[in-house]
């Protein structure tokens, strides 16, 4: 069935407290995707994010993330007063988040709301049937804390190591703080049940983002180190990343530690289909970030300061997508199979039978043909605008070379009139691609200070951009109904 949605994250949602949340702006965006006649809203990794504030580096593959939790609904619980929202500062300028002011101030006033809290059958549920997680990332925030916000890799040798007198010691030191993670983790999953419940009431599905690879300092390399290249010191031999290309002579040096491949299929790739599980509980379909990893990945030697001296080492391939297929049979996957791609890539993503994704501002080089050009697709793909890496289309429009920008307009009939934004929607929205996603940047025609992300850098305005509360207005909503319409998305 052809359908649409909008991509936009919980961060970048309108709040009066710094940041997107899981409060009342999150079920007014949804009337706003029912209004629009939107059948999807498409949302980045939900986990509690580290230093750089990426939804793609956090402390776990299975937690939520703090900042999220409303505090409205808190304070409405009887867990703040309006007294203590009124006086933290959290940022001064409502269109970005200010993470520096979310860090200093965000868990001291959820830590108020702890201090009141009483645990309940419902609470206590929670914490039994999530403890195979929620056991070991609440003990590894609270050392986190104690030992200043150090990595694990960093932290004495007996508890690095995971001793089991250690971590008894810690553990019974730390329950206190180990107690207010449990809570955190307790608030965001209850807040997020009752805005995909909503969801679901208005006919909106929810797709989220399963990044292919974890931080060395998160909750589940520490705790779970043998699905992990790593020593005997706990320190990775190999790190992931991305060979030299035409955009970077020296490739891009992620630093995740490298899964132990063999070790997981020996296991039946538990870890991995208990983290799609828990993925599958939180979204209705989950999109597998940096696919083509499965089929082939480059693997860096540690130490190296650029990726250059990687080498191209095979993933687990058909194995492991079967593995997934049995053991996850009520999940729909989307497969991110951008970048460079091989015909072995290609005929994995075809024999798991997922579909993949196309973007249109990759189609339009003058200079040769794309597979991303419309009229190369098939049914079963989902085309996007734009995904949080790429420019904003009025940025992508902005930036385009004049036979580019003669190439697409020529191609997709662009015109002054209707606006080069509109057209391009246009043209995904007419593509024969069963789902068209679009960023709520380019439905807002907004620019550069939009940007999601930009792959490579810290710091700046990554991750930071929020909607203003006007924005997703009714008139707009009436817009993008009218052109979904048009073209058989209803």
């Amino acid at each position: 069935m052809r359908a649409s949605g909008i991509l936009l994250h919980i961060t970048s949602l309108p709040s009066p407290y710094g940041i997107g949340t899981l409060g009342a702006e999150a079920f007014a965006f949804i009337d706003f995707l029912k209004n629009s006649g939107q059948k999807y809203w498409q949302i980045l990794p939900l986990g509690p994010t580290g230093f750089g504030d990426s939804p793609y580096q956090t402390f776990s593959a299975f937690a939520g993330n703090p900042y999220l939790i409303d505090l409205e609904r808190l304070r409405q619980d009887g867990l703040l007063t309006k007294e203590e929202l009124r006086s933290i500062f959290f940022g001064s300028d409502p269109s970005l988040v200010d993470f520096g002011a979310l860090y200093e101030n965000r868990l001291r006033i959820l830590r108020s709301a702890f201090a009141r809290f009483r645990p309940d059958e419902k609470y206590a549920s929670f914490v039994y049937g999530e403890a195979e997680w929620l056991d070991n990332y609440s003990l590894f925030m609270a050392l986190k804390e104690h030992f200043s916000g150090g990595s694990w890799t960093e932290w004495p040798e007996d508890i690095r190591l995971r001793r089991p007198e250690a971590v008894a010691r810690y553990t019974d030191g730390l329950s206190a703080e180990i107690n207010f993670h449990r809570f955190l983790q307790y608030e965001f999953f209850r807040q997020w049940k009752d805005v995909r419940a909503y969801a679901h009431h208005q006919g909106v599905s929810m797709i989220g983002d399963v990044p292919l690879y974890v931080p060395m300092d998160c909750a589940d390399v520490w705790a779970e180190s043998g699905w992990f290249e790593l020593d005997e010191a706990r320190h990775p031999k190999r790190v992931a990343g991305v060979p030299p290309d035409q955009f970077s002579a020296d490739g891009q040096l992620w630093g995740n530690p490298l899964y132990d491949w063999p070790a997981m299929r020996a296991d039946g790739y538990g870890w991995w289909l208990r983290r799609l599980r828990a993925a599958a509980r939180l979204f209705d379909v989950v999109r597998i970030d940096h696919f083509r990893g499965l089929e082939s990945y480059w693997a860096v030697p540690c130490g190296e300061a650029t990726a250059r001296n990687g080498v191209w080492c095979k993933g687990p391939g058909t194995n492991f997508v079967e593995a997934v297929k049995a053991g996850c049979p009520n999940v729909d996957f989307i497969a991110e199979d951008l970048g460079f791609l091989t015909p072995a890539v290609s005929e994995l993503r075809a024999a798991s039978g997922w579909p993949g994704m196309k973007v249109l501002q990759f189609a339009f080089d003058s200079r040769e043909p794309s597979d991303y050009l419309p009229h190369n697709y098939t049914p079963h793909c989902v085309c996007y605008t734009g995904t949080h890496d790429n420019e904003t289309l009025a940025q992508w429009f902005g930036d385009l070379s004049v036979d580019d920008l003669t190439y697409a307009r020529q191609y997709l009939g662009l015109n002054q009139p209707e606006g080069y934004c509109t057209g391009m929607l246009r043209g995904g929205m007419s593509s024969v691609a069963e789902l068209f996603m679009a960023q709520m940047q380019d439905w807002l025609e907004l620019g550069m200070h939009a940007r999601m992300n930009r792959p490579g850098t810290l710091g700046g305005t990554n991750w930071r951009w929020r909607m203003m509360p006007d924005q997703a207005s009714p008139e707009l909503a009436e817009r993008i109904l009218a052109i979904t319409r048009m073209y058989g998305r209803i």
